[in-house]
This record gives structure tokens, C-alpha cells and sequence, in this order.
């Protein structure tokens, strides 16, 4: 479909994504997606913004990716939307029954009328003909915008629940372990949740805070109907660059410290840390063997294993594994293909996943899943749902999920603690 363009030079990025991002809280169909000047040389642009949905798709798992696939081809252009998690039950027979706050349907795309790319200096508009008329006045009205929230949001402390208690999570945590003992499985990504129930947020302020004190790659703001995603994710699941696919797992998570000496004590006892490695190099394993199915035969490689990157809030242990596929390859069977992510399940994926169902006590929905876009040329980028709060304006529902990776290992009062660090940056978001 057809989109005018036209470029305009920013002088201040940071204040113009600010004043964008605050602009487009009059529509009802928002996605933003934010790298944080992050030297990712993988990633095509600074920031995206896409707003005001012309045509959309929502629909549960069920034929799912075939559907998508459809709506995709239909209207070769630009779409934005989300992978829940449970869509595991289109790719596999399995189920999802656990307790469900949030009722986010499993998929949701849109094509947005108007579109907005940063990249440098620069940002392009691409609007759709219909509005083409509204690009020049939109531009003054964004660079008119004044910018109010940049304070820490002041909104009342919210009560927050765990919906596992800790003696819980130990009973859990055994039977997960058992498993591994049986060699029924090598590793189980195994989450809780944390939630308000009768709450009230403002969604973009409570962004832009949890923004502020992560600061990650992959940071999303999308929201459609009562929904709202704010997610500070410092993980790529799958991004497509013509023949060339990336995924990029995380797997190995270590607070960080004011300290200049201990915080480099963690990060060289994270690089060296066998569980971590181990815990690391089996995703790695998992995603080659899922992007195996579909990819140029021999053209699947690690390009960096377990390298460690230092964030905001954690040191995390990443590792690049890339790949060609043939040129016919429909973007949504590349997606199917590697679905849901090896990080957030674990190993071998198909048991990991029916453990998971049976042993956490929330459904995750958008937790684990992915956002992110395709363009008309069916190239796409994904990142990974974590570290993200998900919002129901109209249940007034607040969640957050974390996990971590049990492996033979695993001491279950670490892990606990891990979860705990992970959870650190929402919780201060929401209780304070």
C-alpha cells in the first residue's frame, strides 16, 4: 500500500522521542519501540512509533499464524502488533488452563496510518494517502508538545500479591527438579507472577519511568482497547534482514552494584559461572536446532556464545546465533518455525512447555511472548516479553511475571533470588 514519505531533521532525539511518544497518546492504537541508543549494530532504526490503526487482526491461537499469514500478505505493508505466549498451542498439542487476569486475546496485529522511523538525526514520516494532508501539521503539533513527565511517576503505591508464595515456589521448584532427575527434561524456564488487583495506573508515565531506570534495547510501549504493555526488554527473540535471521537469547543473570570493584567481581563471576554457561549453551543448542528446520542447510552459526552485557539494572549473558533461509520464505513460517523462544521454555521445548503448564499457576499470555514489527518486505524484528508490565485499564488489573532457568544445578533459594532481582525495576516502578 501506497505511503507518502517525507524527512525531517531533529536536533535534540531524546527530546523529540519524548514529545512523540506524549503526542500519541490521543490514539487508540499505539506501538513504540525504542533501542535507547544502544550500539546494536543489528537494529535498523533508533526508535519506531506506529499509531492509529487503519485494518487490524486479533484472534486466538487457533489457526493463529495461519491467519496472520493471510493479513500479512493481504496488505503488504508496514504491521505492528504481538505474540502471546500461548500461541505454543498452535505450533503444539498443548493447552493453556491456568489463571488468566489480564484476557489478552493470543494475537493482535495492526496497520498503522501514520508511521514514524528515527534513525540519527532524521526522522521519516510514512503516511497512509488518507491522512498524507496531516503530516506537515503533525510535525509542529509534536515539536509543540510539552513535556511534563519526566519526574519519576507520583502515582499511589500499589498493593502487589505474588500469586506463588515462597514455600510454594519450593514445591514447585522440586517437582521441576525430579523431572530433570527422571531425564525427562535438561533445563525449565519457570515463572511466577506478581499482580494488583482494583488498581490504577497512568500507562505511559509508568513507562516512561520504567524506561528511565532500565534503559534496555528493546523497549516497547504498545496499547489497543484497555491493554497496555510496558515492557523494558533487554532481549531480541528473531529479527529478519533479507535471507538473514538473528536470534539472540538470554541466559545468565546477575545483579549489578554501585560498587566499581564488586560489580566487576559479579560480572567476571557471571562469565565463569558453570551453571550460567551450561544453563546458556543449551538455548543455544535449542535455537540452532529450531532454526535448523527452516534454514539454508549448513547455514546455521554461533556467532557469539555467552557473551556478557552490562544493563541498568542486571548483567545478563547473551549469546548470537544466525542463519540464512531461502529467499521464498514467508516471514510468519519463520516466526512459527522458532516459536515460542527457547529461553523463556527450555529443553527439550515440547516437555518443557507441558511442565511449565503444570507447574506454574498463572497463564502468561503477552509475558514471553513478542512484539515488534514486519515491513511490506516482509523483513521483521522481535523482541522477547520480559521485564514488562502488563495492564488491563478496564479489569484495573496490574501484572508482572519473572523467571529463571532450573537445571540440575539449580539451588532453589538462588533462583528465588534471581527472580527477585529481575522483578526489582517493576516493582520500584509500581510501589513507589
Amino acid at each position: 500500500m501506497r505511503r507518502t514519505v517525507k524527512q525531517f531533521n531533529i536536533s535534540n532525539v531524546e527530546l523529540f522521542k519524548t514529545q512523540l511518544l506524549k503526542w500519541s497518546e490521543q490514539f487508540q492504537e499505539v506501538a513504540w519501540l525504542d533501542s535507547n541508543q544502544h550500539q546494536d549494530t543489528k537494529s535498523n532504526y533508533e526508535a519506531i512509533l506506529a499509531v492509529d490503526a487503519f485494518t487490524s487482526i486479533r484472534t486466538d491461537y487457533f489457526h493463529a499464524f495461519n491467519e496472520l499469514k493471510e493479513y500479512q500478505i493481504a496488505m503488504k505493508d508496514w504491521i505492528f502488533g504481538f505474540l502471546t505466549y500461548d500461541l505454543k498451542n498452535a505450533v503444539e498439542d498443548l493447552s493453556s488452563k491456568n489463571f488468566d487476569g489480564l484476557n489478552l486475546p493470543d494475537l493482535y496485529f495492526f496497520q498503522p496510518k501514520k508511521l514514524f522511523l528515527i534513525n540519527g538525526t532524521v526522522v521519516e514520516f510514512h503516511y497512509l494517502a488518507m491522512v498524507d494532508d496531516e503530516l506537515d501539521l503533525d510535525f509542529q503539533d509534536i515539536e509543540s508538545q510539552e513535556i511534563s513527565y519526566q519526574q519519576a511517576y507520583q502515582g499511589n503505591p500499589l498493593k502487589i500479591k505474588l500469586r506463588m508464595q515462597k514455600d510454594q515456589y519450593f514445591e514447585h521448584f522440586q517437582k521441576i527438579i525430579d523431572h530433570i532427575h527422571r531425564g525427562d527434561i535438561y533445563e525449565v524456564n519457570f515463572c511466577q507472577e506478581f499482580y494488583a488487583e482494583d488498581s490504577t495506573i497512568d500507562p505511559l508515565k509508568t513507562f516512561v519511568n520504567l524506561n528511565t531506570i532500565s534503559k534496555p534495547p528493546f523497549a516497547s510501549y504498545f496499547k489497543f482497547d484497555a491493554y497496555h504493555l510496558l515492557c523494558a526488554s533487554p532481549e531480541r527473540f528473531l529479527q529478519r534482514q533479507g535471507n538473514s535471521v538473528i536470534s539472540q537469547p538470554i541466559k545468565g543473570t546477575s545483579k549489578r552494584s554501585k560498587d566499581i570493584a564488586e560489580d566487576a567481581m559479579l560480572i567476571e563471576h557471571l562469565k565463569n559461572d558453570p551453571k550460567e554457561l551450561s544453563e546458556n549453551v543449551m538455548i543455544v543448542d535449542l535455537v540452532r536446532n529450531d532454526l535448523s528446520k527452516i534454514a539454508v542447510k549448513g547455514s546455521v552459526e554461533v556467532e557469539e556464545l555467552c557473551k556478557v552485557y552490562s544493563f541498568l539494572q542486571v548483567h545478563q549473558m547473551i549469546s548470537t546465533i544466525v542463519a540464512q533461509v531461502p529467499e521464498q520464505t514467508n516471514s510468519v513460517d519463520l516466526i512459527k518455525s522458532t516459536f515460542p523462544m527457547g529461553s523463556m521454555t527450555g529443553a527439550p521445548k515440547y516437555t518443557a512447555m507441558k511442565i511449565i503448564e503444570e507447574q506454574e499457576t498463572f497463564k502468561r499470555g503477552l509475558y514471553s511472548g513478542a512484539v515488534g514489527y514486519i515491513t511490506p518486505q516482509g523483513d521483521f524484528d522481535f523482541n522477547v516479553i520480559i521485564r514488562s508490565i502488563l495492564y488491563n485499564s478496564e479489569k484495573r488489573y496490574v501484572s508482572f511475571s519473572v523467571g529463571s532457568a532450573i537445571t540440575a544445578k539449580s539451588i532453589p533459594e538462588n533462583e528465588y533470588e534471581e527472580c527477585l532481582v529481575k522483578a526489582k525495576a517493576m516493582r520500584d516502578v509500581l510501589e513507589h
